[in-house]
Order: C-alpha cells, then structure tokens, then sequence
C-alpha cells in the first residue's frame, strides 16, 4: 500500500528520505524495533506477561471437575512448563505467587497438587458473576463482531481465539449461541470438523445498524463547549495520542492531517457490489484501520494478541499484513512485544496504564493482577510477624 510505505519511511526516518525502497530494505522484525517505545504500556505488558502464565494454570485448575476443590498435580503443570512459558518449571512459578496458588501434598495418590487460593476463588467468581450479568452486552459484541464480516460469519475457531477478550462465557457455545437462535446459528465448514458461527438474517426484515465506538467520540469532540474543531475535518478522523518523545515531523503531521480527512467505509458498512470511491487505495486501508479500532473497542481490556485478530483478517475482508496496520498507526495503536507475543492496545482507551472507562469484567481482572504484583511479599511480611508473635 503506498500509504503504509509512506508512513513506514516517515516512522523510521521522520527527517526525511526516500521511500520508494522502503519495503525491500525493511524487514517486519526491524519495523516492530523501530517503533517509538510508550514505557507506560511497556510497564503494563511487563506485569500482564505474568497474569497470561497464572491465568493459564487458573484455568487447568478449575477445567478439573472431578476434584473437589479444584486441583490439578504438579507432575501434569511440569509436562506443560515449556507450553505454559514457565523457565524455571511448575513448582517454581507457583511459589512466586502464594496469594494466588496453594500447594499441598495428596498422601493418598502420593504426589503434590495445586489449588487456588479462597482469594483467587473468590475473585474468580466475581468475574464469572460479572461476565453472567452482562450476558446482553456479550450477544451485542458477537453482533457486532459478525457485522463486521462481509459475510456475517467466522469461524467458531476464530471466536475461541478470543473468547476471553470479548468477555464471553467459557461455555458460551451453550449459554450464548445455543439460547439465542433467533440471533445466531451453526453450521458445518468447508474443513471437516469446522463450524461457521452465522448471523441469523431473517428475509424481508431490514439488516442491522450499528454505531461505531470512533463515531461517539466525534460527537463529543463536536459537542464540547470549547471545540475549535471543523466538524467537516471531524467527520472522518480518529483520535490520535503518540508515545511520549516521539518526534513528529512536518511530513508525517501533514500526511496524517490528510489521511484524517479522507472518506472510507464504516467497519458495520456492506460493502459488497459497491465501487470504490475517489480515495481508492487509502480509502481501502482506512477502513482496514475502521475495522480493527471497533474490535479493540470490543474487547473487555481494548487490548489483544494479533496473532489472534489475525484470524479475522479474512472475514473483515482486510488484504493487508494486521501487524504493519497497527504499527502505520501509532497515535491510534501500541504494540508491546513483552511476553514472547505481539500485543496491540487501544491508545485512547487508556490513561496512565488503566482503563479510562472500566467495567465490572475489568475490575475482577484486575483484581487478579494485584494479586501477581504482590507475588511473595506480603506472605513473607504475614510469616515473619507471626514468627514474632510466637516469640512473644
């Protein structure tokens, strides 16, 4: 795309250059080092590497039905320490994290098991309650995300990639698909063993209209009391935020004033047997950019793995490298590579590495991640005080 190389030459070489070898001499691994590093997302990545790793094991544990509480052996979490990205193995990782993990010995199997702690439990629950209450908001999300596609389907596949972003329930086959099939259906793939997860679109009933989560925030940059802004200019942007000391320079401000400016396709918009408009190229791109900014703004935490979004790509009708997408755009996206993963977050949802407008399936996640800052030091502070005690 003569965009994205354009922006890629001004990324990597802001005081000017040329652009039309750009491509050939870049290759993706230096584009993602080039980028302008947000320490406050870099700090946020460096806790959440951990939380994905505890979450994991959280997750085996409670899969456990026949065991009562939950547990899981510490022979089983050691065969998945390379999975599960635990270096130094299974037993090692728990100790770190004592509010989270109890480890106790089983004399009748002879062998050591693992089970959440009441606090981790019960944080657990508050999620689950939280996801169970939000049931109408989750249909509106699988919605939303179908009328994305050109089709009105994904693969189920896809969907599980990212069932937890979306904040849907771990059954949500039965408890979201199966109890709305005025809404959604099943059916078999090309692939055996495949299934497509359709809208339901009912003959001679009008499709659906969406408002995208960049339109709201344009009617509020328009509706402020001291707004200087052109609503014409308004009409087609996004909100941009860079990474604190990115240099920007006369070139790059220009060309993104402009691409601001240019027309394109809504993310909800059929787009099927329409002709390109004027913007052409650029046009195709932006609405690729329309696409991934409403499913960010989809997700629970706005933030996911690409290798994930990536199974969209298709669907969304987007012939473009996700990964280059994001990172053409750093005042709208950041890409943290912490974690052995590629994760991209929503700029504009997040203040100072927190959510700006949380809700309840957040809030337990979060819960949960103090619990993995706090690792062993509390628990060492309760032991010695009771050690003191017992002296006494």
């Amino acid at each position: 795309m003569r965009f994205s190389l354009f922006m890629r030459s001004l990324l990597l070489h802001p005081c000017g250059g040329s652009i039309i070898t750009v491509r050939s001499k870049t290759t993706s691994g230096q584009y993602v080092a080039s980028r302008s590093r947000d320490p406050v997302f870099e700090k946020l990545m460096d806790k959440y590497k951990n939380l994905l790793k505890v979450i994991a094991i959280q997750d085996l544990i409670l899969a456990n039905p026949t065991a009562e509480p939950p547990s899981v052996s510490i022979e089983f979490l050691s065969r998945l320490s390379q999975k599960l990205h635990l270096n130094r193995g299974a037993a090692s990782f728990l100790r770190k994290y004592p509010h989270i993990f109890h480890v106790l010995y089983d004399p009748v199997k002879s062998q050591p098991f693992c089970r959440l702690t009441d606090a981790a439990m019960e944080i657990s629950r508050q999620e689950a309650l939280a996801i169970n209450a939000s049931l109408p908001v989750v249909v509106d999300r699988l919605v939303r995300l179908l009328s994305m596609s050109i089709s009105k389907s994904v693969p189920l596949r896809a969907v599980f990639k990212v069932w937890r972003e979306l904040g849907l329930p771990d059954d949500f086959e039965d408890s979201v698909i199966s109890k709305n099939p005025h809404v959604f259906k099943l059916s078999d793939g090309h692939e055996p063993n495949t299934h497509i997860l359709e809208l339901v679109q009912e003959e001679g009933k009008e499709s659906l209209s969406f408002e995208a989560a960049v339109e709201k925030w344009r009617v509020v940059e328009c509706c402020e009391e001291d707004c200087s802004v052109d609503r014409t200019e308004v009409q087609f942007s996004f909100k941009h935020c860079y990474p604190p000391g990115m240099r920007l320079g006369k070139n790059f401000k220009a060309k993104v004033k402009e691409w601001q400016k240019l027309p394109y396709g809504g993310p909800y918009e059929d787009m099927v047997g329409k002709k390109k408009n004027k913007s052409g190229v650029m046009g195709v791109e932006k609405r690729a950019v329309a696409i991934a900014h409403e499913f960010l703004s989809l997700t629970v935490e706005k933030m996911v793995e690409v290798e994930k979004i990536s199974h969209f790509r298709k669907c969304f009708g987007i012939d473009l490298n996700i990964r280059d997408l994001f990172l053409d755009h750093p005042g709208m996206f950041y890409i943290s590579t912490k974690g052995k993963r590629h994760t991209v977050f929503l700029r504009e949802a997040y203040e100072r590495g927190r959510l700006i407008d949380p809700n309840p399936v957040y809030d337990a996640r979060r819960k949960l991640l103090d619990l993995v800052l706090l690792g062993r030091h509390a628990a060492l502070s309760d032991s010695r005080e009771t050690d003191m005690s017992e002296e006494e």
